[in-house]
């Protein structure tokens, strides 16, 4: 089931993206997603309404160095546990929203990532219940100022500004997100390519790592990392993460007022 967030005229609704005959059409939902689905009756087709962010999380908490492949290109050790960050909830935008890039950066950069939401209220999640947990997965692109990481030491400002998580199309909720490919282009041009498979925590070990730390509310999002190949973007530039059995999540990149 691929659930999506949706504005219709000023009402924005939870929905299930069906694919029909006649191409694909959201069904609005009475209520939220979290629990059993229930539908207003309500359809339009997908061309209709405008795709947000499929989820506005209390909390996104970002995972560190979590492909070899990018702790090594990034000149740092894989670490023993997960490095852990929180990304602000304000920094979240949905698809074909613009990555606004900050008077204070020169380097803007784009990572790719697949991104696990929550569905249920929990804490100290055992890893072998963590499925029961999750309410699907979607697309994210950690966006980062890359110069203010540096410089700042820590990375609250880098990885915090408005605009800064792109997440979408959708939620897919029937997935085995084991071995799946994720892309990253820039203008078509493909930049970042690996698979879920090459995770050093797993998405169990995520869940339970985080959990223990702190409560994780329906909806949070944890971004698992981002494979090699990170990179700038630019004024002008579109930028799109792909992930199999999910979807591409595309943004074009604009320089702030």
């Amino acid at each position: 089931m691929r659930i999506a967030r949706c504005a219709v005229d000023d009402a924005v609704d939870f929905a299930v993206v069906e694919s029909t005959d006649d191409g694909e059409v959201v069904a609005l939902l009475a209520a939220h997603p979290f629990g059993a689905i229930q539908f207003s009756g309500v359809r339009h087709r997908v061309e209709d309404v405008r795709l947000l962010a499929p989820m506005l999380p209390s909390k996104i908490i970002a995972v560190a160095r979590n492909y070899a492949d990018h702790a090594k290109e990034m000149g740092g050790e894989v670490p023993e546990q997960p490095m852990i960050f929180l990304k602000p909830s304000t920094s979240v935008i949905g698809p074909n929203d613009a990555i606004l890039l900050p008077r204070q950066s020169e380097q803007v950069d784009y990572e790719g990532e697949l991104a696990v939401v929550i569905g249920s209220f929990c804490r100290e999640v055992d890893p072998s219940r963590a499925s029961e947990v999750i309410l699907g997965y979607t697309v994210a692109n950690d966006v980062t100022a890359r110069d203010l990481q540096r410089s700042d030491g820590q990375w609250s400002r880098a990885k915090g500004f408005d605009t800064f998580c792109p997440l979408g199309p959708w939620i897919e909720t029937d997935l085995d997100v084991t071995d799946l490919a994720i892309e990253t282009t820039v203008n078509a041009d493909v930049r970042q390519h690996g698979r879920t498979s090459q995770l050093v925590h797993s998405i169990a070990e995520l869940i339970a790592f985080v959990s223990a730390a702190m409560t994780l509310l329906p909806g949070d999002v944890i971004l698992t990392g981002t494979p090699a190949g990170v990179g700038a973007l630019h004024d002008g530039d579109t930028v799109a993460v792909s992930i199999e059995g999910i979807g591409t999540l595309s943004n074009r990149v604009m320089s702030r007022a």
